[in-house]
């Protein structure tokens, strides 16, 4: 089991925290894409769970791979064991990148449509287009799948605008609904 959190933690920034059974937390802090209505991580997340992208930047978090970084425990860690832990960690991301390499395909597919799915529900929440910048093109193949999206992004995003610093939406990978929220203190 993963657990997925979204946590602001500024006024402008926010971490994503990934907790796998049995290890400790991994996290990317600050995360980019930092945006008061739904962060890019967050969209990023919709996207694999709802489509079912399993070799995607959360697929290989699952899996124990993926750019999160291993948090110190309470005690923090001595040297030597930290030293172990990124030499493990390191070894399942050589595993991983190699098992992955076939599955490249997926990651640019769940790039792609987290941008395209971002613009579609910006647009339908009446943000202008910016006119120095070209709009991505929706292809038809895709429309079904970023309207899935955008639905769960309506839902979402009223949910994270609520959030206070260091309030949080936890998610169990794959679902599309926070198992958790904490807005306040």
């Amino acid at each position: 089991m993963m657990e997925v959190a979204f946590r602001r933690t500024g006024t402008r920034r926010y971490a994503v925290i990934v907790t796998r059974d049995g290890e400790p937390a991994r996290v990317i802090d600050p995360a980019p894409g930092y945006d008061d209505d739904i962060p890019h991580d967050l969209v990023h997340y919709l996207v694999e769970a709802e489509l079912g992208l399993t070799y995607g930047v959360y697929g290989s978090a699952a899996r124990g791979g993926g750019t999160f970084t291993a948090t110190p425990s309470a005690g923090d860690m001595a040297t030597r064991e930290r030293k172990r832990e990124r030499r493990k960690q390191q070894k399942r991301e050589r595993a991983l990148r190699a098992h992955d390499a076939g599955h490249g395909a997926e990651m640019k597919k769940s790039e792609r449509l987290a941008g395209l799915c971002d613009v579609v529900w910006r647009r339908k929440q009446g943000q202008r287009p910016d006119p120095g910048r070209p709009a991505p093109l929706l292809r038809a193949e895709d429309a079904a799948d970023v309207e899935r999206v955008v639905v769960h992004l309506d839902a979402i995003a009223p949910l994270w605008r609520e959030l206070l610093v260091d309030g949080e939406l936890v998610f169990e990978w794959p679902a599309v609904t926070p198992l958790r929220r904490q807005t306040t203190r």
